[in-house]
């Protein structure tokens, strides 16, 4: 029974619930007096090159290969992890809750950002979060309130970029990425700050992944074709394979995607005995051969996930998983298209 539930409840776990975090929500004592986010402080970055954090973690098996290098730096923007039904804090997440920055830190920041620091300094702001709702709303109050509170977390997004563009980036390049709520804002920022402008040719590329990618979103950065392709954008959202949920049936468009394995848009489809490799619960254990990737309508599909008591997991969204299933390859690719971009 002990080992059915631990398998029940592993993706949420992985995604918000980690008992993991809750013993180090105590260090967690900085309060801002505004109410906003003081770049300027340390205390209000997940991770920054200049302290220690969780991002800075590298799984045993990659250890006795790691070599930090510092020549490019990564803009992470975290997904969502206000998440509770009782929306505590109303439509907008404040910067100094300690459960939340805890849950943060020890959840998305040690599963997602840490597949950069091999490649660069990494940089992830906290920032007030829309709550998960309003991705949801079922009236037009609902709807307003989304809107507006999109606006106060990208609001912070923006104020984050600035103050590291100033202070921290030095002509550095930078690659962009993000997860979920991360790329609603991450594809806002790119727009804002990229797209035709001067720092469009700093990008080596970004990766945006776990939401919708119109095809027309982006006029100048274009979506990555080839593995070493530098200045674009990568993204996918995860599904098992032959599901389309009803939210992309009724897209107008098929979203762009990107095969996380292959990297190729002449290899749609990849099977899991090529993927280099997963990270799940277990932050230190080499998952093989867990996830295919094949690009069909608009999403990525993959045979149900290939990992001891994996028959215990119902969902057929992955939207959890979208970089663990891939790690490795992502953290190859990273690296690749580094390379790239400083040999043009």
């Amino acid at each position: 029974m002990k080992k059915i539930t631990f398998f029940i409840i592993f993706w949420y776990l992985l995604s918000s619930c980690n008992s993991g975090y809750y013993k180090h929500i105590k260090d967690y004592t900085f309060k801002s007096t505004s109410g906003q986010p003081d770049y300027s402080s340390l205390n209000y970055w997940a991770a920054h090159p200049f302290k220690k954090n969780t991002s800075d973690s590298v799984a045993k098996p990659l250890r006795n290969d790691y070599v930090k290098d510092s020549s490019v730096d990564i803009f992470f923007i975290h997904p969502t992890t206000y998440t509770n039904k009782e929306k505590q804090f109303g439509w907008n997440a404040p910067v100094d809750n300690d459960t939340l920055n805890a849950k943060t830190d020890y959840t998305t920041i040690l599963f997602q950002a840490s597949v950069f620091n091999a490649a660069g300094r990494v940089f992830a702001p906290r920032y007030r979060q829309a709550h998960l709702s309003a991705y949801y709303p079922q009236t037009k109050s609902d709807t307003l309130n989304a809107i507006a509170a999109f606006d106060t977390a990208y609001n912070d997004i923006k104020t984050a970029f600035e103050y590291y563009l100033k202070h921290w980036n030095n002509g550095r390049p930078i690659i962009i990425a993000s997860h979920s709520q991360g790329t609603t804002h991450a594809k806002r920022l790119l727009k804002e700050y990229f797209e035709g402008k001067p720092l469009q040719q700093k990008l080596v590329v970004a990766y945006i992944v776990g939401m919708v990618i119109e095809p027309t979103y982006f006029s100048k950065i274009k979506p990555c074709e080839k593995p070493n392709q530098t200045g674009c954008f990568c993204g996918w959202r995860t599904f098992q394979e032959n599901y389309i949920p009803p939210f992309v049936q009724k897209e107008k468009f098929t979203s762009v995607v990107t095969n996380p394995i292959s990297w190729d848009i002449d290899k749609p489809q990849i099977l899991r005995a090529e993927n280099k490799g997963s990270i799940l619960l277990n932050f230190n254990k080499y998952y093989f051969k867990v996830a295919d990737a094949k690009i069909e309508q608009g999403v990525l599909w993959t045979r149900k996930p290939h990992f001891v008591g994996n028959v215990f997991y119902k969902s057929k969204n992955f939207h959890i998983a979208d970089y663990n299933l891939y790690y490795y390859n992502i953290r190859e690719n990273v690296e690749e298209r580094k390379k790239a971009y400083f040999l043009k």
